[in-house]
């Protein structure tokens, strides 16, 4: 996946894209597939990687299809964006395409609402496909919405904590944090003040920071967002109230949001190679796997270990757990070749070999159980906690809804409001935030 894929503002600007989306293909939705994928087809599929890595194994993926199905072409395009998509599903005609692939898994529960995307699980269950034991648990649960599969995972992303083993080892700290507190106690070791600024600090915990969002942080939960009637849950689930008061807590053992944000801003780009934790700035790192690479690529002078994101010290037994996001394949209601372009689907997220040559190629973590474990995953030993979160049935993701990733903006602004010390009642904030998600959960309905 491309890392410029990845920036929290995204999820903002692709929720306003996929109004659009949804809204254009309400209705489209085809009674069924009626085509033959034994007879002589070509098909479209749009994807949104670029880097030339990522373009190379998506069409080595597309290579070993065509092989085993020469009479089924497949048309790529890459590089594109939601927003091209809609367009392109709007305007509909031969160039449409007929297999999309997004990374934008907040926006699920428009793709199945809005009928966008075909239920694949008719196609699922022709082929004796059972998704709760092909995927792991959280891409099972983010790729499906009110009991519409309208998606399947391709690849997925692990959430992890990387450390600075030097700057452990100085310290005097032997093994990384495994809960909240540990970090907090970590974090502080850690950190150099140097004035108003620092030479190192231990973690950055502002939400500004890169990854560090206020659902990544609740991975180390067991957050439950929406409960069963669909209102949010944020405000009676004490994981939310915990979180925030520990990264506030957080924030102010470090020097408080002021001193924090000054550092934060002389910080190099996150997808550059004077990243805070390449240059040994930030002592620890919330982060995905493909940190790793990005990392060792710059030759840092440091050893880098990784391990799984510490856990809520009352959830201590969880520990190796984590966030859990990724890419998304499905099927455009407006095709009129659905049955082939589930094979294509159905070979690129449940073949294994081809997950794991995929995986290989674009150094993301594979999206099914069977990948997980396969011998043929090449990967640093490191790697391999990424693997492990996965793979792990606690591990947690953010749940689809009809309005896109909106609540988690709506959560995030709060988060902003109580690091800075302008929201000082988090109970308060929580009620309040949580209506405002139900209110444009109603008004999306």
């Amino acid at each position: 996946m491309s890392g410029n894929r990845r920036k929290p503002a995204v999820a903002l600007a692709a929720t306003a894209a996929i109004a659009l989306f949804a809204s254009a293909c309400t209705g489209q939705s085809s009674s069924g597939a009626k085509d033959d994928a034994s007879k002589e087809t070509t098909i479209n599929f749009w994807h949104g990687w670029s880097a030339p890595g990522e373009v190379k194994g998506i069409q080595d993926t597309i290579d070993a299809f065509e092989k085993a199905h020469p009479n089924i072409h497949v048309k790529v395009v890459g590089n594109m964006t939601d927003d091209k998509i809609n367009q392109a599903l709007r305007a509909g005609g031969s160039k449409a395409p007929d297999v999309v692939s997004s990374f934008t898994t907040n926006n699920v529960g428009k793709f199945c609402k809005s009928k966008a995307f075909v239920d694949l699980n008719p196609f699922l269950k022709k082929d004796g496909i059972d998704p709760d034991t092909t995927f792991p648990k959280a891409m099972n649960e983010y790729t499906q919405f009110e009991g519409v599969r309208c998606t399947v995972p391709l690849l997925g992303d692990a959430y992890g904590l990387y450390y600075n083993k030097d700057a452990f080892k100085a310290a005097g700290i032997t093994s990384p944090p495994k809960t909240w507190s540990e970090l907090a106690v970590d974090a502080k070791k850690l950190t150099k003040s140097k004035g108003d600024s620092y030479e190192q600090l231990g973690f950055m915990p502002n939400y500004h920071g890169y990854e560090s969002t206020t659902e990544h942080y609740l991975g180390g939960w067991d957050p439950s967002y929406f409960d069963a009637d669909g209102k949010s849950d944020i405000a009676k689930d004490p994981s939310f109230a915990t979180m925030l008061t520990n990264q506030k807590k957080l924030v102010d053992s470090l020097g408080g949001y002021q001193k924090l944000e000054k550092f934060r801003t002389g910080f190099g780009d996150e997808w550059g190679a004077k990243h805070p934790f390449h240059t040994g700035q930030v002592a620890m790192q919330l982060d995905g796997e493909w940190r790793l690479g990005m990392a060792e690529e710059t030759k840092p002078k440091f050893e880098i270990g990784v391990a799984p994101m510490p856990v809520a010290d009352d959830q201590a037994d969880t520990y190796g757990k984590g966030y859990l996001t990724g890419t998304i394949a499905g099927i455009a209601a407006t095709s009129s070749k659905q049955n082939a372009a589930w094979e294509l689907v159905k070979f690129m997220t449940t073949d294994t070999d081809a997950v794991v040559n995929f995986a290989n190629a674009i150094h993301n973590v594979p999206s099914t159980l069977a990948a997980l474990k396969s011998p043929k995953l090449k990967y640093d030993p490191r790697f391999k906690t990424f693997l492990d979160i996965a793979a792990n049935p606690k591990s947690t993701t953010t749940p689809p809804s009809v309005n896109g990733g909106a609540y988690l903006v709506s959560l995030q602004n709060l988060g902003f409001d109580v690091e800075k010390g302008n929201q000082t009642d988090i109970k308060a904030g929580l009620e309040k935030t949580a209506k405002e998600i139900d209110a444009a959960i109603a008004q999306a309905k």
